[in-house]
């Protein structure tokens, strides 16, 4: 398969290194040091408790790449139409787009550029992080979850789950897809948002309570939301899941947390945002949501003017 990874970041490396044991990979990347690192020493990754060495080529310009069967994108999702943008020239006829990035609705983006049946959405249990240009660790490994938006009529799906079990992922198709996205999204629409905003750690949110009653408040009209959408939630187990994220990960820094404590701007969009635009179309009501997201935006404006 022919594959193109959008952004050498921790993620984007462990899929771009691994696919590329198998495939025609190429990895996007706007930093020209990383790209060079990629292409002169190869890319490696730290993995039970070895370092391999994989070798995609790296580029900084997509252009003259054609004929492409997969694009994955693997960059921070407030630069997701920019990436997009500026390689539209890889899209085809043919080519599928597919993002595993945090949050949801990101197949908004993505339907802007390619059919709704060439987009792939889901989610990823693989952890990572960045150790130097062209070397990252792979933390943890888990389940790549995919689905689509329409039914497979082509059978894409099974030849991408064997391409990348091939090279050492764990692929499981959804149905429904979107029941396994907003699953994951409770708790960063909730605990992750109030902790940004408060700028304290996880453990803080159960054990304050007003922390905690926003933090519940957040969940109803989440649960409403998802409910509105078609999709199945008990909101008594899901509060009761973030309660115990948060006692048993006490010092636990989320990453709208580090994103405002350190100047960058966050996902929000595609996190609490996410859920305004859902309620928006399913005329529910979700006030709390989009405080989370106008102060989200305001903190990330301190010390610009």
């Amino acid at each position: 398969m022919k594959i193109v990874v959008i952004g050498a970041g921790a993620m984007g490396s462990i899929y771009g290194g691994r696919l590329s044991a198998g495939n025609e990979v190429y990895i996007v990347d706007t930093n020209q040091a990383i790209v060079d690192k990629i292409n002169s020493e190869g890319l490696k990754i730290d993995e039970n408790g070895t370092t391999n060495t994989y070798y995609p080529k790296a580029v900084t310009t997509t252009e003259g790449i054609e004929n492409v069967d997969l694009v994955i994108l693997f960059v921070k999702a407030i630069f997701s139409r920019a990436a997009l943008e500026g390689n539209r020239s890889l899209i085809g006829r043919g080519t599928r787009l597919l993002t595993l990035q945090n949050g949801a609705g990101h197949e908004d983006l993505l339907k802007e550029f390619v059919n709704e049946e060439q987009v792939i959405i889901g989610t990823t249990e693989d952890n990572g992080a960045v150790l130097a240009p062209g070397h990252v660790r792979r933390g943890g490994e888990g389940k790549t979850n995919v689905g689509l938006l329409t039914k497979d009529t082509e059978g894409f799906l099974p030849v991408l789950k064997e391409t990348f079990d091939k090279c050492g992922f764990q692929v499981k198709i959804h149905d429904n897809i979107q029941q396994l996205i907003w699953d994951k999204l409770f708790t960063n629409v909730s605990l992750s948002a109030v902790t940004g905003i408060l700028q304290v750690d996880m453990g803080y949110i159960a054990a304050n309570e007003f922390a905690w009653k926003m933090t519940v408040k957040l969940i109803h009209e989440a649960v409403e939301t998802a409910a509105a959408l078609g999709l199945s939630c008990n909101e008594e187990e899901i509060v009761e899941k973030v309660r115990q994220t948060s006692e048993n990960n006490p010092s636990g820094c989320t990453s709208i947390r580090a994103d405002l404590r350190d100047g960058r701007r966050t996902e929000v969009d595609t996190i609490s945002g996410a859920v305004v635009r859902a309620a928006a179309r399913c005329n529910v009501k979700v006030p709390t949501h989009e405080f989370v997201v106008n102060m989200v935006h305001a903190m990330e404006g301190k010390g610009k003017n």
